[in-house]
């Protein structure tokens, strides 16, 4: 018989929770032959949902500009519930700030590129991200913003 303390770790779904596309000054810059510049943010939460079950969400915000004016701005959430059980305190921050946004990026990537191609423009590949390294950085913040309190 297994023991009931044993570590689950195991999907339970991967979902896009959120997805929006902006145009605001179309038709007239989709005729400008100037190179737009493109800034990308990224983003990771965790919240519990249910006892022992969390939803980890990476934010993707991906906006092109021509000089001041914005070609387009897509901003999309991809979401996936996770149950996590029986794992030292220690272990869950790093398995839902690395482990789970790893799982979860690589559909935010597929769907963005989708949406920006579906809007007429040449999809926008969002590159691989260290999630340890991301992770490690905002555990730096972190304790730096605590330092000064």
């Amino acid at each position: 018989m297994a023991d009931d303390q044993t570590p689950v770790f195991q999907i339970q779904r991967v979902y896009l929770k959120e997805a929006s596309l902006e145009q605001p000054n179309s038709p007239a810059i989709l005729l400008e032959q100037e190179q737009p510049s493109v800034d990308i943010q990224l983003g990771v939460e965790a919240q519990p949902v249910a006892e022992g079950v969390y939803e980890v969400c990476v934010t993707a915000t991906v906006q092109t500009k021509i000089q001041d004016r914005t070609v387009f701005l897509v901003e999309a959430k991809q979401a996936g519930i996770f149950e996590i059980r029986h794992l030292p305190e220690d272990q869950l921050g790093p398995i839902m700030g690395i482990a789970c946004p790893q799982i979860v990026y690589p559909y935010l990537r597929g769907n963005v590129a989708d949406l920006i191609q579906r809007a007429g423009f040449p999809p926008v590949h969002l590159a691989e991200i260290n999630f340890q390294a991301m992770y490690e950085q905002q555990q730096a913040q972190q304790g730096a913003a605590n330092g000064l309190q």
